[in-house]
C-alpha cells in the first residue's frame, strides 16, 4: 500500500493538474480511504447478533465490549455480555465492572472453566431473554501460539453451532502494534475466519497506519475505533475521517 498509493498519486497529479499541497493532500485522503474494504454488515446495529471479540493480551477487548454494551443499552437493545476469558486474573471482575456500568447482564462462571462452555451458557441464557446483542469476550492469547489458537477456534466452533443468530468474530487490535499487527491479524485470520477488526488506543500518539494494511491485504472491514477509556470513547470506523487523520488534516 505505502508503495502503491504515492506512484497512483503522482499519476494523479500529472493528470489532474494537482500541484498546490492542499490538492494533493485531498487527493491522498481520497486515494487512502479506497483501501478499505467495506462491511456487509455492522454486527452491532444489524441485530440479533452474537460477537466473538478476539486478539492478544492488553489489546483492549474486554473495555470494547464494555462500550459496546453501553451503546447498545443507550439505543433501546437488549445486551448480554459472556465472560468467556477465564484465564487472566481479575478479567471476569473487569467485565463485570463494564456491566454495571452499561447495565448490562454479565453471565461468568469460576475461573479456569472451558471457555467454549461458558460461550455455550451465554448463548442459552441469550435466547432466554430474546437478546439483540450477545458481545462475548475471550482471553487474550499470542498467536505465534498454536494450541492456544486450537482452543479459540473450539471456542468460535461452539458458538457458530449453538447460536441461532449471526456469529461474527471480531479482531480487536491496538493502534500502537505497528507492522507486527499485519502478522497478528492474518494469524487470527487464518485460524478464526475473522469477519473484521476494531483499532483501539487512537486517543495516543499513534495514528493507527497498520489499519490500512490489515484491511487493504485481509480484505477485513473496520467496524469501531477507539480513541478513549470513557464508555462513549468508541467511534463508527469512517474511512474518509481516518484517512485525515492519517495524513495529518483536522
Amino acid at each position: 500500500v505505502a508503495m502503491q498509493v504515492p506512484d497512483d498519486l503522482r499519476e494523479q497529479a500529472a493528470r489532474d493538474g494537482l500541484t498546490t499541497a492542499p490538492k494533493l493532500r485531498e487527493a491522498l485522503v481520497a486515494r487512502l480511504s479506497r483501501e478499505f474494504a467495506t462491511a456487509e454488515r455492522d454486527p452491532f446495529d444489524d441485530t440479533p447478533s452474537c460477537v466473538l471479540f478476539v486478539g492478544i493480551n492488553g489489546a483492549g477487548k474486554t473495555t470494547t465490549c464494555g462500550k459496546l454494551a453501553g451503546k447498545a443499552k443507550d439505543a433501546g437493545k437488549v445486551c448480554i455480555l459472556g465472560a468467556a476469558d477465564t484465564f487472566r486474573a481479575a478479567a471476569i471482575e473487569q467485565l463485570e465492572v463494564w456491566g454495571e456500568r452499561s447495565d448490562t447482564q454479565v453471565i461468568t462462571r469460576e475461573r479456569g472453566v472451558d471457555p467454549a462452555s461458558v460461550c455455550y451458557e451465554v448463548i442459552q441464557q441469550a435466547e432466554k431473554d430474546s437478546a439483540d446483542l450477545v458481545l462475548i469476550d475471550t482471553a487474550g492469547r499470542l498467536h505465534t501460539s498454536p494450541e492456544l489458537m486450537r482452543e479459540l477456534a473450539k471456542v468460535v466452533k461452539v458458538t457458530r453451532k449453538r447460536a441461532n443468530m449471526p456469529v461474527s468474530v471480531v479482531l480487536v487490535i491496538d493502534a500502537t502494534t505497528g507492522q507486527n499487527g499485519l502478522n497478528q491479524a492474518k494469524e487470527f485470520n487464518d485460524a478464526l475466519e475473522l469477519d473484521g477488526i476494531i483499532v483501539t488506543k487512537l486517543d495516543g500518539t499513534a495514528k493507527g497506519g497498520i489499519a490500512v494494511a490489515i484491511s487493504h491485504d485481509l480484505n477485513l472491514p473496520i467496524y469501531r475505533i477507539g480513541v478513549g477509556e470513557g464508555l462513549d470513547d468508541l467511534q463508527t470506523f469512517d474511512a474518509t475521517s481516518f484517512s485525515r487523520a492519517l495524513v495529518g488534516e483536522e
